[in-house]
């Protein structure tokens, strides 16, 4: 008897146990309150675009120098003048290069002249060696008949040899004298050269968007040509060059339409067309770009080269889609790994899917994703349900739904972005659950 009385307090301080457990437990649970922030499942279209930044610049800028040092004397445009090409723009004093030019000429004459006493020295040798031939020829004569001597004989041919040596030498000094000539003449070819470019014009029609000097300003043209003038061709056709992440790179191609805006309008959007991708990189801190070529009209004349453009090229567009928040994507919800896991079993999901974003942005730009998620929809009774579905692309504020894998989405659904728990300070006071 005494042995089932002992069993029967046995299980009576066990049963009293677990009811004590439980409602601890439950206690616990009704302190923590989890509130759930929702946005609603639209249905409408995505525009997938690619960012960018760049400058606005002519198609065509040219850079006007000089190629002669000296002092700028007359000044014929300045900031946003329009100049026609060969029109002169400005003046450098010439004074200096026309003395040269006057001492180059003087050069070709003395040079000339030199020439002429050259040859008339040619002529001189030329008598001599005539005369030394014919005292050479009367003496072998005489030689031969025995009238005169060897000695004779050997003089006038001495006299002969050296007569055609000085008549060599004289033909040389015409030769080199000529040749002065045209050296002086060269030296003034150059000399006139550089004083025209005292005289610098237009290279083509266009508009000055820089003047660098001013009216008396020396400008040294020993190293390299100073910059005077900067003259875009046509600003009423422009071109943006934006410059392009290397991750995006793959998804632009020539003749795509693109839309821009710049700070000066912050209210317009201005269009253009991608015309060319340029293979060149540019490399800052480790981030590789390309240049974009954006060819854009610019009739009122609105935009000046130099502003900063923000530049979006659409790369693909879907249409009446069912179209999810990227912040519902991205919840994670206040769960233990195994709760998680027995929700997924339940709704049959096997495992979750690869972070690697889910569609959601990342600092403006769209990272690499799995191809399905899972996201998490508030039910009546205020739990939350595992949906899983197929991604497609986003405009990084929305994600297209391609498929819905395991569960159901609609459009109006509301589906949980994000939750907040807190401790509720009377027991017996029930958690909100929105």
């Amino acid at each position: 008897m005494s042995k089932r009385l002992t069993r029967r307090h046995w299980l009576i301080i066990v049963s009293v146990l677990i009811l004590a457990a439980i409602a601890a437990s439950a206690l616990i649970r009704r302190g923590d309150t989890t509130q759930y922030l929702t946005a609603k499942v639209q249905e409408g279209e995505i525009r997938d675009a690619v960012e960018a930044s760049g400058t606005v610049n002519a198609v065509i800028n040219v850079q006007v120098g000089s190629q002669v040092s000296g002092t700028i004397a007359k000044l014929n445009a300045d900031f946003n003048s329009r100049v026609h090409k060969d029109e002169i723009i400005a003046e450098i004093d010439p004074r200096l290069l026309q003395g040269a030019l006057l001492q180059a000429s003087a050069d070709v004459q003395n040079a000339k002249a030199n020439v002429v006493a050259a040859k008339a020295n040619l002529s001189k040798a030329r008598a001599g060696l005539a005369q030394t031939k014919a005292e050479f020829d009367r003496a072998r004569v005489l030689t031969q008949k025995d009238i005169g001597s060897q000695s004779a004989l050997d003089l006038a041919k001495a006299n002969y040899e050296s007569a055609k040596a000085a008549v060599d030498a004289a033909a040389a000094s015409v030769v080199q004298a000529e040749a002065q000539v045209s050296q002086k003449e060269a030296a003034v070819a150059v000399a006139r050269t550089n004083l025209n470019y005292t005289i610098i014009r237009s290279p083509i029609d266009g508009t000055v968007v820089a003047r660098n000097v001013d009216v008396g300003q020396t400008v040294a043209a020993s190293l390299q040509a100073p910059t005077i003038f900067a003259i875009a061709q046509d600003l009423a056709k422009m071109q943006v060059y934006a410059k392009v992440d290397e991750s995006d790179v793959g998804r632009i191609r020539k003749g795509q339409e693109v839309t821009f805006k710049v700070d000066a309008f912050p209210k317009e959007l201005f269009k253009g067309t991608v015309s060319q991708l340029r293979m060149n990189p540019t490399t800052i801190s480790n981030v590789v770009t390309y240049d974009a070529v954006i060819d854009f009209a610019n009739p009122d004349l609105k935009l000046f080269p130099g502003m900063t453009a923000y530049v979006t090229i659409p790369v693909d567009t879907v249409e009446n889609v069912v179209k999810l928040p990227n912040a519902a994507l991205r919840f994670k919800p206040p769960l233990s790994p195994e709760e998680v896991r027995v929700l997924y079993a339940k709704y049959g999901i096997e495992s979750e899917p690869a972070e690697k974003g889910a569609g959601a942005p990342a600092g403006g730009r769209r990272e690499a994703r799995a191809e399905r998620a899972v996201l998490w929809q508030l039910r009546a009774d205020g739990t939350i349900e595992p949906v899983e579905v197929a991604l497609g692309i986003t405009d990084h504020a929305y994600t297209e739904v391609r498929k819905v894998l395991r569960g159901a989405v609609k459009p109006g659904d509301e589906v949980v972005t994000s939750a907040i728990t807190s401790k509720s300070a009377p027991p017996g006071v029930q958690g909100v659950r929105r």
